[in-house]
């Protein structure tokens, strides 16, 4: 039985029009630091607190993810866009240059998290599951912080917004 398929193409196009809040995704693991932009995140449950977040499994040095255990969700403000740019990698810029954009501490786990973020999700990686082209990684949210309230970071027709 043939099985219907879409083109990738027009599943890119039609996913630019879904609005997503932009968010950097961080961990460490034996001194190595790894930060990428990200907008496929989301809530799983509230008790206990558990998130998703969808990393590109092409590019090796997402690994750390895996590898650590543990990561943290930084979720941007309008004022992080430069952030988000450098961590997309679109500045080319190495790991250092691009912590060095803001100030970092940790809260629980001893990943990085971003100081100022709207909000920031410390967690323990409790499953990771490839899916196509991408890596599915669970995390249970172990620590918080809930920053300032202001207009949020978005994503939506290849561009930047804010809400």
């Amino acid at each position: 039985m043939k099985r219907p398929t879409i083109d990738s193409k027009d599943y890119r196009d039609a996913m630019a029009r879904y609005a997503g809040h932009v968010q950097i995704a961080t961990t460490v693991h034996e001194g190595v630091r790894r930060g990428v932009t990200v907008t496929a995140a989301c809530s799983v449950s509230d008790n206990p607190g558990t998130l998703l977040v969808c990393l590109n499994h092409s590019n090796p040095l997402n690994e750390l993810f895996i590898q650590s255990g543990i990561f943290a969700l930084n979720s941007l403000m309008a004022v992080h866009q430069p952030l988000a740019v450098a961590f997309s990698g679109l500045d080319h810029l190495d790991v250092d240059a691009r912590f060095a954009l803001a100030k970092w501490d940790t809260i629980t786990t001893g990943a990085p998290t971003l100081v100022g973020a709207m909000a920031v999700f410390d967690c323990r990686l409790i499953e990771a599951r490839p899916v196509a082209t991408h890596t599915i990684m669970i995390g249970e949210v172990i620590g918080i912080r809930i920053g300032e309230p202001g207009p949020a970071l978005l994503y939506m027709d290849r561009g930047y917004h804010t809400v």
